[in-house]
């Protein structure tokens, strides 16, 4: 930890040096809600979000508040090593591997023609008492096993000691969308009837844990976060048959998997409170996770240390040091696609709309790993090799 803020209600403990002015307000907001437990934290990638910073965690008492868990419930990455030696690649087979991913996964706004499989949807879920994930079910049935668009990735990556891993950045593409502004719509409506003391303008509208309101956000937004791990499985399973027709004899590690939108009900404090992480993973002790850079940066496979004081989390990646508008008018586009050939990284900067997910767009992911040596430790280094956005 940083440093601490003491003037609110409860303390903000920080670990980076200077958030920007918007994340703090956001972060002071938390930390007078009337059923925030102990302390805030923001995370070394925190940035200005919708109502609660990106990169926030925050404990409750029975309370759930849909802005803080997100829009792209259940986001996360996933990751896996092979057994290639990734020096051994030529560039061809390189760029052929990122055709044929690009055959197979959507990209963006596009899905997929044919519905797919139902038994890759989540499982012991009652749907039919689910208001958005019924309405929305049979359409998403074609948006498994699709990337999505923003800061989503396919990442092909060289570890430090040579062997070739695949990482993915991916969400619930609209089943989270729909679920986040559905919910924090009926809980302003409910904080209105009941006179919260809460500011509407923080846009921290709440739940309650005694409303059915809470009960049924509860189980879509754990719905939304399995559906998103379905999405990284399936695209995971279509990136390794495209490799292995590429390759021959690849085999595959076990599949790493962590989100980093979601709350949860966990034990902190000797006390039963549901963690809000928004852009933040957890770090419990031995936990295996994954912090990605941005595009042309290393990305990190790393160990909890269980750090209490951080509610047991991490950053989920570098985070934004300038927003999406800031970096297609700020950035030079030829600059930014010199940087990357000179790495020899196969990238997605070609005009200038892809700016917004250029690496001069976000923070030095090495600080960013040194501001939380107290809540993580680096188990691999990943550098990129090749690049596909969303």
């Amino acid at each position: 930890m940083q440093k601490e803020i003491t003037t609110e209600k409860i303390p903000i403990k920080i670990w980076l040096d200077e958030p920007e002015e918007g994340s703090l307000e956001q972060a002071r907001n938390l930390a007078n809600l009337p059923f925030a437990v102990s302390h805030i934290c923001l995370m070394p990638d925190t940035h200005q979000g919708y109502g609660m910073p990106i990169g926030g965690v925050m404990a409750t008492d029975n309370v759930i508040v849909p802005n803080a868990v997100g829009v792209d419930i259940g986001c996360g990455m996933c990751a896996l090593k092979t057994n290639i030696f990734a020096e051994e690649l030529a560039h061809s087979q390189l760029t052929d591997i990122m055709r044929g991913i690009r055959e197979l996964i959507p990209l963006g706004f596009d899905h997929h023609k044919e519905r797919q499989d139902e038994n890759l949807m989540p499982q012991d879920f009652n749907v039919d008492e689910m208001v958005i994930v019924k309405r929305l079910y049979l359409s998403a049935l074609k948006q498994l096993g699709t990337l999505g668009g923003g800061n989503h990735f396919i990442e092909l990556q060289r570890c430090n000691d040579g062997y070739l891993w695949v990482m993915i950045h991916s969400g619930s593409r609209n089943f989270g969308l729909r679920v986040a502004e559905h919910y924090n719509n009926v809980a302003k409506k409910l904080n209105e009837m009941y006179f919260s003391a809460v500011n509407p303008k923080a846009d921290l509208a709440f739940l309650p844990f005694k409303t059915e309101e809470a009960r049924l956000y509860y189980k879509e937004m754990q719905y939304c976060t399995e559906f998103a791990l379905a999405n990284r499985k399936l695209m995971m399973e279509r990136v390794k048959s495209v490799v292995s027709s590429i390759l021959s004899g690849v085999e595959y590690e076990p599949m790493i998997n962590i989100a980093h939108n979601y709350a949860a009900w966990e034990k902190h404090f000797d006390k039963k409170v549901i963690v809000h992480r928004k852009g933040a993973t957890s770090a419990k002790a031995g936990e295996i996770g994954i912090i990605p850079g941005s595009q042309g940066t290393k990305s990190y496979i790393v160990e909890g240390l269980g750090n209490q004081e951080s509610f047991m989390s991490c950053s989920h990646g570098a985070g934004r040091m300038m927003s999406r508008k800031a970096a297609v008018r700020n950035l030079n586009l030829e600059e930014e696609r010199r940087k990357l050939d000179e790495l020899g990284i196969i990238h997605s900067i070609r005009g200038k709309s892809d700016l917004e997910e250029a690496s001069s767009a976000y923070k030095d992911i090495a600080q960013v790993m040194s501001f939380q040596s107290d809540l993580v430790k680096i188990l691999v280094e990943l550098s990129p090799l090749a690049v596909i956005k969303g």
